[in-house]
């Protein structure tokens, strides 16, 4: 400890009082602890640079007046830790009143400390390990070069020694380890499913697509949702039962064969015969968000047909850093397949057609054709809901906003192609009549995977500046890096949000969101029904 930078020590504690702060998750005691190690760890190797760059500069530094310095700069440090961790708890339930959710009674100060702790610990350890191979590296080139050379390849050196091991090594062994945890799963069929008994389902008797190629997800897409029954018991009329087709990896060889079986299959089913056709893009699961099939379903009385291709097994957000051109594949395959085929048809006589997608699904199906490619016989809409931070559409529409609209609910033009949603606001306002293709963003302002933004580490995002949304609290502040650190984890625990906040969208919200882009025949007084319905069947 007596080696231990008094500059870096300072910054530690710094960075672990910031990172306290509320952002847009709640945290758990374990997962603030966490990221408030990591942050104490980073600011300790600021101030460790900052020390060494001084003395390289070979600024004057005033012995005689340090050790008071230190010590009082020191104890400043500790003492708005100590506060700062005091009010962690308030800023926590600052999030959860506005989110619906029991306020915590305390932030577990000393085990988040303890957390805390460990993880800067370690951090120290990893960074002392790649200073002692720096420096090693460094002496041994002394003999042969001059000393700063020899400083700079030794820490070229260790740079990608330390890369080498990690990626090359610790990451593909983690990787492939997840793999295969995913890919048992995906094909993991429980004692309980059974393949469907009806030739009108995928993976049913005269099914072009197996039951056993369908992947996990696949099988609950197409065995689960409301059945003619219950919608029509619910709107008191006859309804139809929805077509829902699905394709997995295992089903054909190739992603063009994959696709064409899907438009086969959702031939077969009589799909091109609904009023509504949707081509959805999964996760990087393959799941398939209930809440908003379903709504559409009841909408229209199960006159619907959706069709989906499975892409991965992996979660979203590693099907993106590891085989982010699959699902980009997939999703232009299956709607050029449904669309070429669609066109054909005579135009009053076919579904319309809309796409959807939910978070990496949102992504890929929004690069899943070009609007020059359709502009002569257009779709009619799409619904992207939770769109991830890295989605170029969504990116220049959003900073082509009209001046004065929030970058978490922005207005773009006349609204005539593009309106954006949320839990508060519709896209039925204020609005130009809508044009021949329609387009909304449904998104929380409280969601990471959306509003993550890498540029936050060293500059307060747009969507933090003026008016904040409904679900943000008001005492989230942007600082330097630790910002960027507060969003990053919390894009990865964004699921574990309440329904309705983070990146869990509820049913209700879809229901709004497709009455405005599929004109259902649904009077306003039934729709508050419907969405009590649904929150009945969450609950």
């Amino acid at each position: 400890m007596g080696s231990l930078s008094a500059t870096g020590v300072l910054l530690a504690l710094l960075f672990f009082a910031a990172s306290l702060t509320p952002s847009l998750m709640p945290r758990s005691w374990l997962i603030q602890g966490v990221l408030s190690g990591a942050c104490a760890a980073i600011g300790y190797a600021f101030g460790v640079f900052i020390g060494w760059l001084w003395r390289y500069l070979e600024l004057p530094w005033f012995s005689k007046q340090a050790a008071p310095l230190r010590a009082t700069t020191l104890l400043f440090a500790i003492i708005v830790s100590v506060v700062f961790l005091w009010h962690a708890v308030e800023w926590q339930n600052s999030i959860r009143t506005l989110w619906q959710m029991h306020p915590q009674q305390s932030a577990d100060p000393f085990r988040l400390a303890g957390i805390a702790a460990i993880t800067f610990a370690v951090l120290l350890a990893l960074g002392w390990l790649f200073q002692l191979a720096a420096s090693r590296f460094s002496h041994w080139l002394d003999a042969i070069m001059p000393r700063r050379v020899s400083n700079v390849l030794g820490l070229t050196l260790a740079i990608v020694m330390f890369w080498s091991i990690g990626q090359g090594l610790l990451v593909r062994w983690a990787l492939d380890a997840t793999d295969a945890s995913f890919q048992k799963a995906d094909s993991l069929i429980e004692p309980d499913e059974t393949p469907p008994t009806s030739p009108a389902m995928t993976g049913g008797p005269g099914s072009l697509v197996g039951w056993d190629t369908l992947g996990r997800q696949g099988r609950v897409f197409v065995s689960t949702g409301p059945k003619a029954e219950s919608i029509g018991k619910f709107w008191q009329k006859p309804a139809l039962d929805p077509v829902r087709v699905y394709a997995g990896l295992n089903s054909a060889e190739t992603v063009e064969e994959r696709a064409a079986l899907a438009l086969k299959e959702l031939e077969r089913q009589g799909g091109f015969e609904r009023s509504l056709l949707v081509v959805v893009v999964p996760t990087g699961t393959g799941w398939v968000d209930p809440a908003a099939m379903d709504t559409l379903e009841y909408l229209h009385d199960g006159d619907i047909a959706s069709v989906a291709l499975q892409y991965s097994y992996l979660s979203s957000w590693l099907s993106l850093l590891v085989e982010p051109e699959n699902g980009q594949d997939a999703a232009r395959a299956l709607f050029q397949a449904v669309y070429d085929h669609w066109k054909t048809l005579p135009k009053d006589r076919r579904p319309r057609l809309y796409l959807h997608g939910l978070s990496l699904g949102a992504l890929n199906s929004q690069l899943s054709t070009d609007i020059y490619d359709v502009v002569a016989d257009p779709f009619q809409g799409a619904l992207w809901s939770g769109p991830p931070f890295r989605s170029a559409r969504w990116n220049a529409i959003t900073a082509m906003r009209e001046k004065g609209s929030p970058a978490w609910l922005p207005k773009f033009r006349d609204g005539s192609v593009v309106r954006f949603a949320n839990q508060v606001e519709t896209a039925s306002g204020d609005f130009a009549p809508w044009g021949p293709i329609r387009m909304i963003y449904l998104q929380y302002a409280s969601d990471p995977v959306t509003f993550f933004d890498p540029s936050s580490f060293f500059r307060e995002p747009a969507w933090l500046r003026g008016p904040r949304g409904p679900d943000v609290s008001q005492s989230f502040t942007w600082i330097p890096v630790v910002t960027g650190l507060q969003l990053a984890v919390d894009m990865a625990i964004a699921t574990s949000s309440p329904i309705g906040h983070g990146h869990v969208y509820a049913p209700e919200h879809y229901i709004d969101a497709w009455i405005s882009l599929t004109d259902p025949a649904v009077s306003p007084q039934d729709v508050p029904r419907l969405k009590q319905h649904f929150q009945s069947m969450g609950n």
